[in-house]
């Protein structure tokens, strides 16, 4: 700590150099935040998934629907300890840039096999005794101000309602999501209430989803739904929910693998400049490492010098660079509901603070090494 003035003293010899260097690492690292928070959007549903619950879809397409008679065959099955259905309903509030998800479900059975949806018991008697009533996830209440008791309208895309110009709900529920990453941007309502409005939908459903006994046997089970229908009209294939979530985030591509790509090359070339500020910032103080090492500094307190001062530069970038990040991310989803899930993963900060340290320290190497070959009577002849 006795030599944190000198270590200060050295970063300000250049002020703007300092200060774009600073500033590019904290670029760097707000594309961190923000790039980190895309991908834990789009994963964020499949982390969440349940081990015990299977999905099962029509084999050709997830457009196809399937017969609804097809759930007592399923139930019977053994492994299955529970079953319900969803269909996909795709509306507009307002406006087409208003997205969020909208499934027409069987509200009984889905909440039994989603425990993850929070709902006061009050909420939950009275969804369930309105035909007309739907539920819907806090983010999305409080992205249009809905409160318990409005009254909904939504205009049909897929699903049009053949007795009226228009579908609408009573808002009887705003649910919260019982474990992290689960999605609170979902509008859900009764089933029946859709195939009343739309005969089209009479017997049909667009997927079952199954919570079996033993996850261990999820394979099995799954093989025998298959099996069940593989001679039927609509022949089925059933995989495990986080499977199924995976599969369907990476249709928009491997945001992942692109997310890692893109910040590996952001922070080789923060690497890049880190090191040629400190490069340059040991070229100039040649003459003074020589008087350092004139005066008893080993080559190790040296290196330990030219590293301290590296990583405080890249910390302090870092440091800018992760509040602004988390500051921008807690402005919240800049797609308008595309990424509901849209926030800061627990332990980015503290990654984000070890990588400092590491750039840092890459940064500062190859100087370091420069530093510590330097000859005292080589270095004074330069004065």
């Amino acid at each position: 700590m006795k030599y944190l003035p000198l270590i200060w003293k050295n970063l300000l010899r250049r002020k703007t150099r300092t200060l774009f260097t600073v500033l590019s690492v904290a670029v760097a690292f707000v594309l961190f935040c923000v790039l980190g928070a895309v991908r834990a959007a789009f994963s964020g549903g499949v982390e969440a998934a349940g081990a015990d619950r299977l999905l099962v879809t029509h084999k050709v397409s997830l457009v196809r629907l399937l017969p609804i008679s097809y759930g007592n065959d399923i139930a019977a099955i053994e492994g299955v300890a529970d079953i319900s259905h969803q269909t996909w309903f795709g509306a507009i509030y307002q406006d087409v840039s208003n997205f969020f998800p909208q499934f027409a479900v069987d509200a009984e059975s889905y909440l039994r096999i989603f425990p993850e949806i929070v709902l006061p018991p009050e909420q939950r008697a009275a969804w369930l005794a309105n035909r007309a009533g739907a539920v819907v996830g806090r983010a999305t209440a409080d992205r249009f101000g809905w409160s318990v008791g409005d009254r909904v309208p939504l205009q049909g895309t897929i699903w049009r309602n053949q007795r009226n110009p228009g579908w609408e709900f009573d808002i009887e529920g705003i649910f919260d999501a019982g474990v992290a990453g689960y999605d609170t941007s979902t509008f859900y309502f009764h089933h029946d209430f859709l195939a009343e409005g739309n005969t089209t939908l009479r017997g049909l459903v667009g997927l079952y989803v199954l919570r079996i006994a033993d996850p261990a046997g999820a394979a099995a089970v799954g093989d025998a739904v298959d099996a069940r229908f593989a001679n039927a009209s609509e022949a089925t294939r059933t995989s495990p929910e986080r499977e199924f979530l995976s599969a369907f985030a990476n249709q928009v591509g491997n945001i992942a693998a692109i997310v890692t790509a893109v910040l590996t090359a952001v922070f080789f070339t923060i690497v890049i400049v880190a090191t040629q500020t400190m490069a340059q910032a040991v070229r100039e103080r040649t003459a003074e490492f020589a008087v350092l090492k004139t005066l008893g500094f080993t080559n190790a307190r040296v290196l330990a010098l030219v590293l301290a001062e590296s990583v405080l530069l890249v910390a302090a970038g870092a440091a800018l660079g992760l509040g602004a990040g988390q500051r921008l991310v807690a402005f919240g989803d800049p797609t308008g509901g595309f990424l509901p899930l849209f926030a800061l993963p627990a332990g980015t900060l503290a990654t984000g603070a070890g990588m400092a340290v590491l750039i840092g320290l890459a940064a500062g190497a190859l100087p370091c090494l420069a530093a510590t070959r330097l000859r005292i009577v080589d270095a004074l002849r330069q004065v």
